[in-house]
């Protein structure tokens, strides 16, 4: 019998099962074999708060809440936010390495380029209600995007992909400055945003 492996008695039927553990975890979907007959769904987990639930796995992130720890691409969260612009982080995220001097003048640049919104966004936002929640604001305005890059609906080109990760981080900053008025001058996107 494996070692990596857990083995359930069910006492109502008295039948065994075999689970497969994978990185110290056993997947809930397994546990749907489980059932007293036909008619079954299968046992399911019940996880009140998601205490006690991975929810994926992430080459990119690492989080330990109850130790304090966070990191991206294996950085502690500590050492980006006091050495790092917006900018570089968001290139480590994406492309699993700080960029090099170049890399970040280029990836800086691509950024910028996109920055500007296209005038039916700005008459978009225009249209908000005075008392409008932020929030509510800046989720429909970038969904509105969509409407002025038809072709972002093609996510199964990577380039295109990148394309509109580009667009989003470069405009984000722009559409949240017009949503609270502030005009974004800076396209270095330095430790703090708007």
């Amino acid at each position: 019998m494996a070692q990596d492996t857990l083995t359930i008695t069910d006492n109502r039927t008295h039948q065994t099962y075999i689970l497969p553990i994978e990185k110290g975890a056993v997947r809930a979907m397994d546990l749907r074999q489980i059932k007293t007959g036909p008619e079954d769904f299968g046992l399911m987990t019940y996880d009140p708060a998601f205490m006690n639930t991975a929810s994926c796995r992430s080459n990119i992130t690492f989080i330990d809440g109850e130790r304090g720890i966070l990191r991206y691409r294996g950085y502690p969260i500590e050492v980006l936010a006091e050495h790092c612009s917006f900018l570089e982080v968001a290139y480590l995220i994406l492309f699993g390495d700080l960029p090099t001097e170049a890399e970040l003048k280029k990836w800086v640049s691509q950024i910028t380029y996109h920055t500007m919104l296209h005038e039916t966004t700005k008459k978009f936002m225009e249209g908000f209600r005075y008392n409008a929640h932020p929030m509510a604001m800046l989720v429909s305005t970038v969904a509105a995007l969509s409407t002025v890059y038809p072709e972002a609906r093609a996510v199964d080109d990577p380039n295109n992909r990148l394309l509109q990760v580009k667009r989003l981080i470069g405009k984000m900053p722009s559409i949240a400055g017009c949503l609270t008025g502030i005009v974004w001058v800076s396209p270095m996107f330095t430790q703090t945003m708007i």
